[in-house]
């Protein structure tokens, strides 16, 4: 089993900035692909960013594209999310996951590991 543990979530204004962390402990061998993942109110889960499990690859979903960094340290055991100049609709509980492999992967079901996710609200 792997336990992920997010921080950096809060309330801000539009327009700044957060930086999610995510790090990763117990059978880290097991740490493959990750990504972020969210879930605003009354809606479904979706992808927000992912990263290969060396870091040379990324994507975005469509909206975030040019705000929103994806990057893991060497060790591979942590994952973060830099966004900036956030708006409203990116309010939202953000999830990191790790993938079942190495590559990137946008769907939830090619998640294998979950954490609880951190909120986070943007205000007008």
């Amino acid at each position: 089993q792997v336990q992920l543990v997010e921080s950096g979530g809060g309330l801000v204004q539009a327009g700044d900035s957060l930086r999610l962390s995510c790090g990763a402990s117990g059978r880290t061998s097991e740490v493959a692909g990750m990504g972020w993942f969210r879930q605003g109110p009354g809606k479904d889960r979706e992808f927000v960013a992912a990263i290969n499990w060396s870091g040379t690859d990324t994507d975005y979903r469509e909206s975030v594209k040019g705000r929103f960094t994806i990057s893991r340290e060497p060790d591979k055991h942590t994952v973060y999310l830099q966004m900036n100049n956030l708006r409203p609709d990116d309010t939202a509980i953000y999830y990191c996951a790790i993938a079942r492999y190495l590559g990137v992967r946008i769907r939830p079901e090619e998640y294998l590991y979950w954490g609880q996710g951190t909120q986070v609200t943007v205000s007008s």
